[in-house]
């Protein structure tokens, strides 16, 4: 795996996209202590002070990924970074699409960038943040949480980062040996709030509803309380928490 180490850029994404194209497939991880222009999904900001937390990318070359399965990127993600969390604590869950939550609160949130050829996946920049040893938070974001304050101890951001890419490789892996479905149910099986009566709201208001699936294209499968099926793509459907 090939390793970039910044100090400060605009973000890890951007900076990843202006990288030539690698002809030899090889994952790379671009990293940074501090981004002047941290993104999430949409309009959203990413607040991370400086050398606190985790912020990276990752340009992977998929082999052979269809475009209408590149949810499978996001599946990857999420549970690599959910499975390397779980060995510093207890109850994190992976929120639709990818956030990563502990609780009800969140820790990591990422931005998945594809560029498509034909009908394949040519190029991802997975972008992520990872809150590790911010104590404080001051944006306006409003349920950030962060390692140090889940275990009451600073924790190694680069033992961190090196367990999320063990994970990261290892369930990558499976999906260029195209494991769908088992990646699928590994995803499912760590789904906030999956099979449990919540609030929900979308264009028509808000409603009680539980999740029944993540369809492979992604789009999320709830069933209200008059067994109603609801379907919506991201952005969609908002979890009022």
């Amino acid at each position: 795996m090939k390793r970039i180490s910044l100090e400060i850029t605009d973000s890890t994404n951007q900076y990843a996209k202006t990288l030539p194209s690698d002809e030899s497939k090889e994952l790379t991880l671009v990293t940074a202590e501090f981004q002047e222009a941290g993104r999430g999904a949409g309009t959203n900001k990413w607040e991370s002070e400086c050398s606190k937390n985790l912020l990276f990318s990752i340009i992977a070359y998929p082999h052979q990924l269809q475009a209408n399965q590149m949810f499978a990127l996001s599946e990857v993600t999420a549970l690599s970074i959910c499975s390397a969390l779980s060995s510093y604590a207890e109850d994190f869950l992976i929120k639709w699409p990818n956030d990563i939550y502990h609780k009800d609160k969140k820790i990591v949130g990422m931005l998945i960038e594809n560029d498509l050829q034909g009908k394949f996946v040519r190029r991802s920049v997975i972008g992520i943040g990872v809150n590790v040893n911010q104590a404080l938070f001051l944006s306006d974001a409003p349920n950030p949480i962060s390692l140090v304050q889940i275990t009451g101890r600073e924790e190694n951001r680069q033992q961190v980062l090196d367990c999320i890419m063990r994970q990261f490789t290892y369930y990558y892996g499976m999906m260029e040996n195209g494991q769908y479905a088992e990646l699928h149910d590994l995803y499912m099986q760590h789904l906030y709030r999956k099979g449990e009566f919540h609030t929900y709201s979308d264009a028509n208001g808000t409603f009680m509803a539980r999740i029944i699936d993540v369809e492979p294209s992604g789009h999320l499968v709830l069933e209200d309380e008059n067994k109603k099926l609801r379907r919506y793509a991201f952005k969609e459907v908002q979890f009022i928490i």
